[in-house]
């Protein structure tokens, strides 16, 4: 499989999440809600933590700490993604969102030393965690993984009868 194909997905989704992240910082002032529709605000939101804020609280060696980590998983990745059959097109697709999902937050992380949150969802007075386009494709990316990785099978060999 050409593995450099399913990249470019990932310099689009990093491109999509820089752009989205910059307009939200240059049209939101930090807190600000604006309603879009019942459930749905734009906010602009600052996380120095992982996913849903965990580990904010934490020390500065966070900053590079968890932007290695992405990177080492996103090595992984396309490690993996170069190693898929062309019959595993949504593997490949799914491991091209994670990555550029993951390298959108890196980018995020090491320039400002936090990641760039900006869509609030609720129902009543439940509200998820802000996020932005690189989580949404981080999710997106697994949830294909987990529902379609299954299905890949090594061939067996046939029964004996």
């Amino acid at each position: 499989m050409q593995a450099w194909r399913y990249l470019l997905i990932s310099i689009l989704v990093i491109g999509v999440d820089q752009w989205s992240k910059w307009l939200a910082e240059h049209h939101l002032s930090f807190g600000e809600r604006i309603n879009v529709m019942p459930g749905f605000d734009w906010t602009l939101a600052y996380n120095t933590g992982v996913a849903f804020s965990m580990f904010a609280d934490g020390e500065a060696w966070q900053r590079y700490g968890l932007a290695g980590f992405a990177i080492l998983v996103s090595g992984v990745f396309i490690w993996m993604l170069a190693g898929l059959q062309r019959a595993e097109r949504i593997a490949a697709i799914a491991y091209a969102l994670i990555i550029g999902g993951a390298l959108g937050n890196v980018i995020d992380r090491i320039r400002h030393g936090h990641v760039v949150d900006f869509v609030l969802w609720y129902v009543r007075d439940y509200y998820w965690p802000a996020f932005n386009v690189a989580d949404s494709c981080i999710v997106v990316g697994a949830g294909l993984l987990l529902l379609f990785g299954w299905r890949h099978k090594e061939p067996s060999a046939p029964a004996k009868v």
